[in-house]
């Protein structure tokens, strides 16, 4: 008998202590601290995609990840800085351009625009700003497909240039993840001429 009340409280005990395992656990998740982006929590304990996938207003770029197999890329350790453009961004591209790149045939170019919004490393709003004051008021960026980004500031606004003088305003910036940071920017960025050949 007591060796069965033994091994009965032995249980409850431990069932005690996952429970309040998992209640801290959960605590835990809520206690993160989040932003809202495209009406959806980003948390900084997931990944660049598991976060993306659920914004309203990145859901041309989460295609577009996904139909140039960049999701695997995305989601491994990084650290990435990425310059997430809104759909709105894409919509102001020039009519059927979307369309187009997304089509199988022309995967190894919507891979090298999606890599030219990312940076390897993971610089915050301030390390940017920090790296455009040591530069004179300029900061060269070197993006994941070799090509160049030119960040400056515009008032209390960090402003991103493409090797073809489109500009593009971070319009929310330390969206933090696990394996990086996105700042979302208002502009598609285009890889210059050369980098276009591929």
């Amino acid at each position: 008998m007591k060796r069965l009340q033994l091994i009965t409280s032995t249980l409850f005990a431990a069932a005690l202590l996952m429970s309040a395992t998992s209640f801290a656990q959960n605590g835990m998740m809520k206690k993160e601290k989040t932003v809202m982006v495209g009406g959806a929590a980003m948390y900084p304990s997931k990944n660049i995609v598991e976060n993306a996938v659920n914004s309203k207003d990145h859901t041309t770029l989460v295609a577009a990840v996904k139909a140039a197999e960049f999701v695997e890329t995305l989601q491994s350790k990084g650290p990435f800085t990425v310059f997430a453009p809104t759909n709105k961004a894409f919509d102001a591209l020039p009519e059927g351009t979307v369309e187009t790149l997304l089509k199988p045939a022309n995967k190894a170019a919507l891979q090298n625009v999606l890599t030219y919004h990312v940076v390897a490393g993971k610089m915050d709003a301030s390390a940017i700003v920090a790296a455009i004051k040591k530069g004179n008021g300029k900061a060269k960026l070197i993006t994941v497909s070799g090509g160049t980004l030119t960040a400056t500031m515009n008032g209390n606004n960090v402003i991103v240039t493409d090797e073809n003088g489109g500009m593009a305003t971070v319009t929310q910036a330390n969206v933090f993840q696990s394996n990086g940071v996105i700042h979302v920017v208002d502009t598609v960025l285009l890889p210059g001429a050369d980098e276009k050949k591929m």
